[in-house]
């Protein structure tokens, strides 16, 4: 359905309404006018990585895992799942008159943040600290949600706009200063595209203000930015009761009614909270206009019926069993065999299962089902844990000895015992071991979002970047046995890895690798599979390399700014294969609307001797502008998969906005002409050519 005429239906439907009907359709809770035929509507849906709080489904990798795998194509073919098995859910809770919150099509996903800053809490809901691997993966997850059907299979919503990522302690009063530089080059990019390519249905503002404007009431965010500059044309909501805070916290109203009405005539069509209960008092004072109210209910009525939710569609009859089918797991657990990043490894790896008698599972997160499934999750039928995916995989050829080893942070696991109580079993397990994996890490119980979180001494957020005292005092007792140990991070930020690197024969990162994650751990572990995921964050060596959390300008931060060297860098990841760009040329250059275009050749090839994934990474830095980023920043990728000993060549395309810069004004414009383009299988850092034993091809050229 095109949305012209859906917008026609929904300004005739409206039309019938009374003005009280059109306003109580602002809420998230939208009632149901019996006297029209229209049924109760819950706006409020989450599906980051599976359909999240509607009971059973597949749960994939959390997001930052999906970044991981650097795959578009893969991310699309999960979020397509993710739709269909929406839909599925839906057309059963419909039939039953269930219409209850969690239980309709519209997702608020994905999370495009830009995680900046390692301590924040809820960067793992995101796609990493990129702004092109964020886009070019955001687009892919709202091309697969939203489908290319006759109606959208799902109405996927991009997410918080726009400058977003902590601290959440003070989110609902904190005002986050941005320059408009790096508002166009770092914090708008991703969200330009889930609009302009991928047609995003719904866009959710933030909590925090915006250089003096809440972001949910900004007139500079929504109307002049998404609307007129961007041409977005779906619905506009709040992030949940952020409009109550203009009043309560961030004090730029002084009623109830006056924080509704900034909140709808910047162009805020859906409240998820309840303060748009008091549009009709805000009506009777003057402050909004008949007019406005019934331009908000006709945008949501025109995704209603882009959704096909008034009509016969295609999709009603995709069935139940869809719900976890095997095709949807086995792409979970694909999801999580590309997203874990071998970060060390001196040899150990992969375990040869015929010469490994006794593997000592040791750690809190070894055995641990919340350590699987990140935040806003569904439900499995069945979980995996580390410890399970190792125990089902050795069956019958090694012995598994299993120690908790410590608390994830509290001092002791029992109420009564003394500090530390599980150290000396941990230790014991250690010694009767041939080898250890040390499962550590967080959960969403210590990284997450403000109110949902038990980290209540930071709201979410992480104070450093350290693991938790009872994880590094585990550490240190483990190390002191003196056995091999495969150190396994269960996390889904960077940590401070330099203990478990000097000291630990290998390290995975695993992030919150979905309900089944465990069983992918025990392949890579055991070689039946290459881990081949890449970094889509840097890992620091703690945080006094960082600027203040509270800063928002991005010097210093993230690769593409960073002055020091990195622990872990951005890209990097390792594999069980030695993959290497051989050759790479610049075939060609255009000129497209007035900018340069590129198309690079690149030869790639295994000269190790196992099969393996890998990605091909183009990193590309203008030399001649004042206005350039200061490190080579990503511009191009390809997941691609080589046998030991074979070679491919691949055609990449490298886009005209990667030829331009934006200056001080926040203007994307084209200024010097000499550029440096890297090719390789990781960025062209001297920690990642330090790491891996390879340069990136680097390649110049003038436009």
């Amino acid at each position: 359905m095109k949305r012209d005429e859906a917008r026609k239906r929904a300004e005739e439907l409206v039309s019938k309404m009374t003005l009280e009907e059109r306003a109580s359709q602002l809420r998230y809770d939208a009632p149901a006018i019996k006297r029209l035929g229209i049924p109760a509507y819950n706006w409020w849906g989450e599906g980051l990585h599976g359909v999240a709080r509607a009971g059973t489904a597949t749960v994939f990798p959390q997001a930052i895992g999906m970044a991981a795998t650097f795959d578009e194509e893969l991310v699309k073919q999960m979020s397509d799942c993710i739709a269909t098995e929406g839909r599925a859910k839906y057309n059963e809770f419909s039939a039953h008159n269930d219409r209850d919150i969690y239980k309709g099509l519209t997702f608020w996903s994905p999370n495009v943040n830009i995680f900046r800053d390692p301590r924040w809490g809820r960067g793992h809901e995101t796609y990493g600290e990129d702004p092109y691997l964020t886009s070019r993966l955001g687009v892919a997850y709202v091309k697969g949600l939203q489908g290319n059907g006759e109606v959208m299979k799902a109405a996927a919503c991009a997410k918080h706009f726009a400058v977003h990522s902590g601290p959440e302690a003070i989110r609902h009063e904190f005002d986050a200063q941005a320059t408009p530089k790096d508002m166009e080059e770092t914090y708008f990019p991703a969200f330009e595209a889930l609009v302009k390519e991928a047609g995003v249905e719904a866009v959710m503002g933030a909590y925090n203000r915006v250089n003096g404007e809440p972001c949910c009431g900004s007139t500079t965010l929504i109307r002049d930015t998404l609307r007129e500059k961007w041409h977005f044309a779906g619905h506009f909501v709040s992030d949940c009761w952020a409009i109550r805070d203009f009043h309560e916290n961030h004090m730029v109203t002084s009623t109830a009614a006056e924080s509704a009405a900034m909140a709808l005539n910047a162009g805020c069509d859906l409240n998820c909270g309840v303060t748009y209960l008091h549009l009709l008092t805000a009506y009777q004072q003057g402050l909004v206009t008949e007019e406005a109210i019934t331009e908000a209910a006709v945008r949501l009525y025109t995704t209603r019926f882009l959704l096909g939710l008034f009509d016969e569609t295609e999709y009603d009859r995709i069935p139940y069993e869809v719900v976890e089918c095997k095709e949807h797991i086995a792409l979970a657990e694909k999801g999580a065999r590309e997203s874990i990043v071998l970060l060390k490894n001196d040899g150990i790896l992969p375990l040869d299962i015929k010469k490994v008698k006794t593997i000592g599972v040791i750690g809190p997160n070894a055995n641990s089902r919340k350590a699987l499934i990140g935040n806003y999750h569904g439900t499995s039928s069945e979980y995996i844990t580390v410890l399970e995916g190792i125990q089902k995989y050795a069956e019958g050829k090694a012995r598994v000895l299993f120690s908790e080893g410590s608390a994830l942070f509290e001092e002791k696991t029992e109420p009564l015992a003394l500090k530390g109580d599980r150290l000396a079993e941990a230790k014991i397990v250690a010694e009767h071991s041939d080898v250890v994996i040390l499962c550590l890490g967080l959960d969403e119980t210590l990284e997450g979002e403000e109110g949902d979180t038990g980290n209540s001494y930071a709201s979410g957020d992480k104070v450093d970047l350290l693991l938790p005292k009872s994880q590094r005092d585990l550490m240190e007792t483990i190390a002191a046995v003196g056995k091999p140990v495969v150190f396994c991070l269960m996390t889904g930020s960077a940590i401070d890895l330099q203990y478990p690197s000097e000291r630990f024969n290998a390290l995975l990162q695993l992030w919150y690798p979905g309900a089944r994650g465990g069983r992918s751990v025990a392949e890579i572990l055991f070689g039946e599979v290459s881990p081949s995921g890449k970094l889509p964050v840097t890992f620091y060596e703690g945080t006094d390399v960082l600027p203040a959390f509270t800063d928002y300008c991005m010097q210093g931060r993230t690769y593409r700014y960073m002055e020091g060297k990195a622990q872990y860098p951005f890209g990097y990841g390792l594999t069980y294969g030695k993959v290497e760009v051989t050759n790479a040329v610049i075939d060609k250059i255009v000129e497209k609307d007035g900018f340069p275009e590129a198309q690079v050749k690149v030869t790639i090839e295994n000269k190790g001797t196992y099969d393996t994934g890998d990605v091909v990474q183009l990193y590309i830095k203008n030399t001649d502008s004042p206005y350039a980023i200061k490190n080579p920043a990503l511009c191009g990728f390809r997941r691609v998969y080589l046998k030991a000993g074979e070679k491919k060549e691949l055609t990449m395309q490298i886009e005209s906005r990667a030829f331009t810069v934006v200056n001080d004004a926040g203007e994307r414009i084209r200024d010097g002409g000499h550029f440096e383009i890297y090719a390789g299988t990781s960025q062209p850092d001297l920690r990642s050519v330090e790491l891996t034993g390879m340069q990136p091809i680097k390649m110049e050229g003038n436009v």
